[in-house]
Order: structure tokens, then sequence, then C-alpha cells
């Protein structure tokens, strides 16, 4: 692929590694096409929708002029599969954060979690979590929760269009679901946990899905790196 390939525009299928920041994974990708492609410093580069650093999984990057395509693909549904951890919370509603509360979970059967999947179909009302990079004043959620601020979140609504309980092995339940734009899974997990009289969070994340495009065409970031012939002519 050539330096003018992309900029014409391309959508990039990248499997985000584990502790990458989103913006890491693009950073590292434009240092890639700038020194190994030849592409100006300034070519437009830019993602289709944050995934946390705990999470992996699907990360569309769009090049040139497909970086107007980005607000549609970030409109599209998203598929995820994952790991609750059931009978305590974090504060990150993850593994971000420690251990804040634990919750009995003897009650906890098959049936009361299938039960509990229903209530969580469709669209539904969720509040973002609180170290989440939503800006409330002008400020990210997340740094008014390390600092230790108490701060009031609006819920919004979201739709859930299929959710499935793939293993149950308590404290651990494994699921895949398939949202709207703006869900957030920790919150799910917390919500989740909460609707069961226990508590819940969330300890592994993969996105698998973003509309039509699957994680399963995607490459790691060292393996599209090496996918790159190094350009003579590159301005390395």
């Amino acid at each position: 692929m050539t330096a003018e390939d992309f900029l014409n525009g391309q959508i990039l299928l990248i499997d985000k590694p584990l502790h990458w920041s989103s913006f890491q994974a693009v950073n590292k990708l434009k240092y890639v096409l700038i020194n190994k492609v030849g592409l100006p410093k300034k070519f437009k580069i830019g993602h289709a929708g944050t995934l946390d650093p705990l999470a992996t999984g699907l990360l569309l990057i769009c090049t040139g002029k497909f970086t107007k395509r980005i607000t549609e693909l970030q409109g599209q549904a998203k598929e995820y599969t994952g790991t609750f951890h059931i009978g305590a919370t974090t504060p990150s509603y993850d593994l971000e954060t420690e251990i804040d509360e634990t919750f009995p979970t003897s009650h906890i059967n098959e049936s009361l979690i299938h039960e509990t999947v229903k209530q969580f179909l469709g669209e539904i009302d969720q509040k973002p979590p609180v170290f989440s990079a939503i800006k409330k004043d002008g400020v990210r959620l997340y740094e008014h929760a390390r600092a230790g601020e108490t701060v009031e979140i609006a819920s919004r609504k979201t739709t859930i269009h299929e959710f499935e309980i793939t293993r149950i092995a308590l404290p651990e339940i494994d699921f895949r679901v398939v949202c709207s734009k703006g869900t957030y899974i920790r919150s799910l997990a917390y919500d989740f946990g909460k609707a069961m009289d226990s508590g819940a969070h969330l300890t592994t994340l993969r996105r698998t899905k973003i509309g039509d495009y699957k994680v399963t065409n995607a490459k790691g970031v060292s393996e599209f790196e090496d996918s790159i012939f190094l350009n003579p002519t590159s301005n390395s």
C-alpha cells in the first residue's frame, strides 16, 4: 500500500493490546506510517471509538480522507465479550481500582442470572462510570474521581440489542453483548450485580465487532508494523 492510498483513505482494523490506550495505538500507527511509508507528519489519522486500556480488541483507525467517516463508524452497533466478577464492586467498575465493597452471592443461581439478563435487553437508562472520560463542568469525570470529589452523573439512554451469558462459574460470569454507541460495559457489570441484590465488576473486556467489521480480520500493532515495508523515500 502506498502513501497515496493512506492519504486517499483507509480503515485499518487493529486488535488493541491490553494496557494500551486507544490514543497510544493511533500514535504508534502514525509513527509507522510517517517513518515507513513516507506520509507527511501532519496527515490525518484517528480512531472510531475509544477502548479502555484494560480492554482489548477491535479498534477502527481511519486515515486521510476516511477520517470524515469516523462519526458514521462510531454510530454503528458494537459487540463485546468479557467477564463479570460477582459479589464485589470497585469504584471504577473494573480492575483499575481496588475492591471497595463485597456482597452475598449464596442466593445467586443460573435461573436468577438468566432472568436478570432480560431486564437489560432493549433501551435502558445507564449512568456512565465516575472513572470515565466524559466531561462535567469542563473536567473529565476520572479527574474528579481521582481527586476524591463527588460528582452527580446524569443517566443516559442506551440500547442493548443482545445479551447472552456464555459461561457461569461463580464468582465469574462470561457474557456477549451487542449494544449501541455510548454503552458502558463497566456500568452494565455494576448494574447487573445490583439487579441480583449483590455486586459485580468487570474483569475482562474484548470488543469483537463494530458494525460489519470483525476483530478476526484485525492485525495486532506489531503485526501491522511488520506488514509495512520500509520506504527508502521516507522522511524518517
